[in-house]
């Protein structure tokens, strides 16, 4: 039985696999998922409840999914509450594959350096057609809309993209650096094992969270969300690459003395090619298990910097700043629909990389797999 049968066999790492597959196509292809505009406001739209999807008129008569267009009221200065006004003249039949705002497909933007300004990597394919929607005035908002009238729903797919990439491209910068400090430090031994190793011990020392709001708050303002993203990213991957750098340089020092490694250094190979070509390889079972273990250290760490104010900033949604709003208790009481969702995608992304995580380490056991 290979690796990747018993991965298959696995069925709460086939369950975090299909999990995490099914956010990566959604946020992917948010301008298509999402059914509404992230950044357009619904006119006396502020957080309204999830809409209300009904089967039959009001007078009985089926008709198929619809929903009705629904406003907030003005405001009841004795009790504080508004009363739903709604449309029941006007239903709006719900359809797959609507025409909505337009936006450019799979649109790719970066910031690169040396100024770090957003570049046009994939100008997109022009679209505006969406998964689900609604025909008529009536608006189909699955998970309400937030304070300024935007669908909640929309936002949280888009916000996805944030959420979940930040922890690939962390673990692109920061685990190549932890690779290359821990072979080198490793292989060659001697005053260089002492330096890094000591550079390794003090990065471990700095308290994580502490850092990065001292680091985050000191951003000079002004900064777009993807700029302010690749600085996230950057400082996150400061400081966990360490830990996987003490790990490597111990795997290394027992790697270098086997017969193949010796025989490339009596061929005259260099130094570097045989870290590079024979040593770290020999870790990829270790680093790929970290790697996806990693990952939601990344996202949470995003999620609190957004959900304290120093991370990705509104308009531009993330699951972190989404879930900012529980720090305002009247939403946290009287919308909790506006909670829970980012709340609970963050959980199921945490623990879906977790699962995933461990069943790859059942799977790449190296004694299992001599078994």
């Amino acid at each position: 039985m290979n690796w990747w049968q018993k991965l298959k066999k696995n069925p709460l790492a086939r369950f975090g696999a299909i999990v995490l597959l099914i956010f990566y196509i959604a946020v992917i292809a948010a301008d298509f998922v999402a059914p509404y505009d992230p950044y357009v406001s619904q006119p006396n739209g502020s957080l309204l409840p999830p809409t209300q999807v009904y089967w039959r008129t009001p007078e009985g008569r089926f008709i198929g999914l619809h929903v009705y267009p629904t406003t907030q009221g003005p405001t009841d200065l004795e009790t504080g509450e508004r009363e739903l006004i709604v449309d029941w003249q006007n239903p709006s039949p719900i359809r797959l594959f609507v025409q909505g705002s337009a936006y450019q497909f799979l649109q790719l933007r970066f910031p690169l350096p040396p100024n770090f300004e957003e570049v046009e990597i994939f100008g997109g394919i022009p679209m505006n057609l969406h998964l689900f929607g609604t025909i008529g005035e009536g608006k189909l908002n699955l998970l309400g809309t937030d304070e300024q009238g935007r669908d909640q729903f929309s936002r949280l797919v888009h916000g996805g993209r944030i959420s979940l990439s930040i922890g690939l491209v962390g673990i692109a910068i920061s685990f190549p650096l932890g690779l290359i400090v821990g072979g080198i430090s490793g292989y060659f031994g001697g005053w260089l094992d002492g330096i890094l190793m000591r550079l390794v011990e003090v990065m471990m020392t700095i308290p994580t969270l502490y850092l990065l709001v001292a680091l985050a708050s000191v951003l000079p303002p002004g900064l777009t969300s993807a700029q302010r993203f690749l600085l996230i990213v950057l400082i996150t991957s400061f400081i966990g690459w360490a830990g996987l750098a003490r790990v490597i340089r111990g795997q290394v020092l027992s790697i270098k003395e086997r017969e193949f490694v010796q025989a490339s250094q009596a061929m005259g190979a260099k130094p570097l090619y045989i870290i590079v070509r024979h040593v770290l390889p020999q870790t990829a079972t270790y680093v790929i298990i970290s790697a996806t273990l990693a990952v939601p250290s990344f996202i949470v760490a995003e999620s609190v910097l957004s959900l304290i104010g120093l991370g990705i900033q509104q308009p531009d949604p993330s699951w972190g700043n989404l879930l900012s709003l529980a720090t305002n208790a009247s939403i946290l009481v009287l919308q909790p629909w506006l909670i829970w969702p980012p709340a609970v995608l963050i959980i199921l992304t945490v623990l879906a990389f977790n699962l995933l995580g461990d069943g790859l380490r059942d799977a790449l056991d190296p004694r299992s797999l001599q078994r």
